[in-house]
């Protein structure tokens, strides 16, 4: 099983049935593992903050939603994390690819990473690093959790647990 198959696979066991993804080269395998799946319902989003809003709706119709999105967004979903998500205590598992690390070979993805673990931070939200292709065993744990602690969650995904970048 790949990486994007047990992902998927684990969202679904977590009964996720909505998933909107926001455009992503690192994320193309998983976002297409979403498509594909009969049990999980799949909008594309043109923004993160837009996402996050069909994830609110999913939910308040009674779906367990999640959201994947490129890290360089963080900025513009603060308000939609606060004002929304944390205010009316949403689970959110917000898979997340983690430009700007080493080996980045767009300059201007640095200046993303740098903050956003500090952001996320700042907001409360718990929030896990998958470095290498085994952390993804901890994805349904994760899972478990946001849905237990009706909380937002992130996990960062960097370009070495996607196998690099594509150099």
């Amino acid at each position: 099983m790949t990486v994007s198959e047990k992902i998927v696979a684990d969202l679904v066991a977590n009964n996720v049935q909505f998933v909107t993804t926001v455009p992503c080269k690192q994320l193309a395998g998983v976002i297409d593992a979403v498509d594909k799946s009969p049990d999980i319902y799949h909008i594309p989003s043109n923004k993160e903050d837009e996402g996050m809003g069909l994830c609110a709706g999913a939910y308040m119709g009674g779906k367990r939603p999640a959201i994947i999105m490129q890290n360089t967004a963080i900025g513009v979903t603060i308000n939609t994390l606060v004002t929304l998500t944390q205010y009316y205590r949403m689970p959110l598992p917000m898979l997340i690819s983690y430009r700007g690390e080493l080996r980045e070979p767009v300059a201007c993805q640095v200046e993303m990473a740098v903050h956003t673990k500090a952001l996320l931070n700042q907001l409360n939200i718990p929030t896990y690093h998958f470095h290498k292709e085994s952390d993804v065993d901890e994805f349904d744990e994760i899972l478990k959790y946001t849905f237990m602690c009706n909380k937002p969650v992130a996990i960062l995904t960097d370009a070495s647990f996607w196998g690099g970048y594509g150099e």
